[in-house]
């Protein structure tokens, strides 16, 4: 049986690493939803140099990330390719070039979704869920 690919973005991820988030507790349940399910959970390259610019608590960061994400996540390069297709989505659109390369990204990695916060996320063909309505349908 082929896993469920979920696409993490930023501020789920961000979530997950910081305790004082106001989402932390949702963040900790999906992750414990995902890991029992036997998910794929997939986040973009870019995504480590974000948690870590953003983080307020850099060595938690840095051993979320070795313990985690590099052990059980799928982190995945965006290529010159869809960084154009991205781009140029962004500015025919005009919306945001993070959330565009996020869900083009989730797209070319089949995932089935892209959970976030972000009730401005661009869409791109692959299901936008948050908290929740990923927490009603995962578990």
């Amino acid at each position: 049986m082929e896993k469920h690919s979920i696409f993490l973005d930023t501020n789920i991820v961000a979530d997950m690493i910081d305790p004082k988030r106001r989402y932390h507790p949702q963040a900790m349940e999906l992750l414990k939803r995902l890991m029992l399910g036997a998910y794929r959970i997939v986040i973009s390259e870019d995504m480590v140099t974000t948690l870590y610019y953003i983080s307020q608590d850099k060595q938690a960061t840095l051993a979320f990330l070795e313990h985690i994400v590099y052990v059980d996540w799928e982190v995945v390069p965006f290529g010159t390719e869809l960084l154009q297709k991205a781009t140029q989505h962004a500015m025919k659109e005009v919306c945001d070039l993070e959330d565009t390369l996020q869900c083009l990204c989730a797209a070319k990695e089949g995932c089935s979704m892209v959970v976030t916060e972000d009730s401005g996320f661009v869409a791109c063909g692959v299901k936008i869920m948050d908290y929740k309505s990923v927490l009603g349908v995962t578990g």
